[in-house]
């Protein structure tokens, strides 16, 4: 593709060389460039491409376009602009030949429930025997590939390529999970969505925005520009308004609405709602009818994800059939309240829940199935958020019976820091201090206790674990490893506590023979 075609789009700060030359591909990071590459310089958070312009060079990029002045490099044209971001987004979009046009693209944003909800309406979808695309945190699949997905929203390159792939496999729909920091680095500039889905917001990636409003504010850019970018087609808007931030954002809406929740205003409500350990039972009221809704899924956060998934299929105008068929097909979530299957009189769920709110929703969904004792063995993450860390101990100390208090992926901070910041949300409930686990077997005491070993905190846990009771091991739900320092070590929850299992089985063995 010509460099002048590529770059028509682009706001033009200062040009340095031709424009008339053939780009044979597009890269972002210098370790991908080939010979006839054009090379565009973003900023990201641990490194600037700006740095790398030389490397770049050196692999073969006759053009650069960068955001900062340069002086003008022999052979190679330089052309400035005010951000590289919005910049790349473009010239991705139109390199891979804007393949969003020919797809129905599903955007879902918010702090919880976006993974979920994305299976569901893959599993509704599928059940339409529509041929379907994701992108979001588990993994990038479509009928026949499945790829690792390093962050939630790829890069605006590699997301236009992604979306290229789908559509010349025969793709027609795809649910991509958005994420605040996708939308402030502008990697989903240029997309076309069909339906943009709001489910809710809650404290997380402080870090980063800096405050809420920061952080909501980058959230509704999915919905305040990027679905206004769809020249004569309006993009439906669907929106969680039993969220305090769902209900703002509504206001904001010029176009298309869909309202869920339990409200009376909600445009989707449930009612009928049962949930007991075989997963919910409800009816949806819809603009279009009644859905009788059965579905594996645990507790009454996955009710949510429920009506979400309901509203976007309405929206598209799906068969109401589809949609509870869909919904009752999805046995599992990897990851999210996921079931580690035991025959020992107790139950074991991992879940992703890393934010105070995930947190008190999956522990009051477990409340609910009224277990006899909830047993919750919980880390945070480090170089992260610090502000929720004693917001989730205090989450956790309100409603578990037992908090064991443990890593997750430390990364660069010390494990013992992290703990102690939950802790402190722990001991202001008034939860005791265990001098180990074993206070705790075989009754219902209360109290908490430290264990920076997670392989270790998750086997006394299940060792802990009696008949009627929950082992709720949270933080990490999918991941299949763990940061320490600069290293990534194998570590899956669902692992361990298979193998914490077995070992509990083998020693009872063992006692009953003796």
């Amino acid at each position: 593709m010509q460099l002048e075609h590529l770059v028509q789009d682009l706001t033009i700060v200062q040009l340095h060389g031709e424009l008339q030359r053939e780009v044979r591909g597009v890269a972002y990071h210098s370790g991908q460039v080939a010979e006839g590459s054009l090379f565009v310089a973003i900023k990201g958070t641990q490194s600037n491409g700006h740095d790398f312009i030389g490397q770049a060079i050196e692999r073969g990029a006759h053009s650069l376009v960068v955001e900062k002045p340069l002086d003008p490099v022999p052979g190679v044209t330089t052309i400035e602009v005010p951000n590289t971001r919005t910049a790349l987004a473009r010239i991705s979009n139109r390199f891979c030949g804007f393949p969003s046009h020919g797809l129905t693209v599903i955007g879902i944003t918010g702090t919880n429930g976006k993974t979920t909800t994305a299976y569901l309406l893959e599993s509704i979808l599928e059940a339409c025997e529509l041929q379907v695309g994701v992108i979001g945190t588990v993994n990038i699949r479509y009928p026949g590939h499945v790829r690792s997905a390093p962050v939630t929203t790829p890069e605006s390159l590699d997301l236009q390529q992604n979306l290229r792939e789908m559509l010349d496999a025969g793709v027609t729909h795809v649910v991509m999970e958005v994420s605040s920091h996708g939308l402030d680095m502008h990697r989903v500039d240029g997309t076309r969505f069909a339906v943009g889905l709001f489910t809710n917001l809650s404290q997380d990636h402080l870090d980063y925005h800096g405050s809420m409003e920061k952080y909501f504010g980058a959230k509704s850019r999915l919905f305040s520009q990027i679905l206004q970018q769809n020249g004569d087609a309006q993009a439906l808007a669907v929106i969680n308004i039993d969220d305090v931030w769902g209900r703002q954002l509504c206001s904001q809406i010029d176009g298309p609405l869909l309202r869920y929740g339990m409200a009376a205003d909600a445009q989707i409500r449930a009612d009928k709602v049962q949930c007991d350990s075989s997963g919910i039972q409800a009816q949806l009221h819809t603009p279009v009818g009644l859905v009788e809704v059965h579905s594996s899924l645990l507790g009454r956060l996955n009710l949510y994800n429920l009506l979400a998934a309901t509203s976007v299929a309405v929206g598209l105008g799906l068969s109401l059939e589809a949609i509870s068929r869909g919904e009752q097909s999805l046995a599992r979530v990897p990851g999210r309240l996921e079931v580690v299957p035991n025959d020992m009189g107790f139950q074991i769920l991992v879940d992703y829940a890393h934010t105070p709110d995930a947190l008190e929703k999956a522990l009051d969904s477990l409340r609910e199935l009224q277990f006899r004792k909830i047993i919750c063995v919980f880390g945070c993450g480090g170089d992260r958020d610090r502000g929720k860390r004693p917001l989730m101990g205090e989450a956790a100390a309100q409603r578990a019976d037992l908090v064991v208090i443990t890593s997750d992926n430390p990364r660069s901070e010390v494990p013992e820091t992290i703990m102690a910041d939950i802790e402190a949300g722990v001991r202001g409930q008034g939860l005791p201090l265990l001098s180990s686990l074993a206070e705790c077997r075989n009754n219902c005491h209360r109290g908490y206790t430290l264990m920076v070993d997670r392989s270790e905190a998750i086997r006394q846990a299940i060792d802990c674990a009696g008949d009627g009771d929950v082992v709720y091991i949270g933080g990490k739900g999918h991941e299949n490893y763990q940061i320490l320092g600069d290293k990534r070590i194998d570590f899956d929850d669902r692992i361990v506590a298979t193998e914490a299992l077995e070992e509990r089985r083998k020693r009872q063995k063992e006692n009953t023979r003796h």
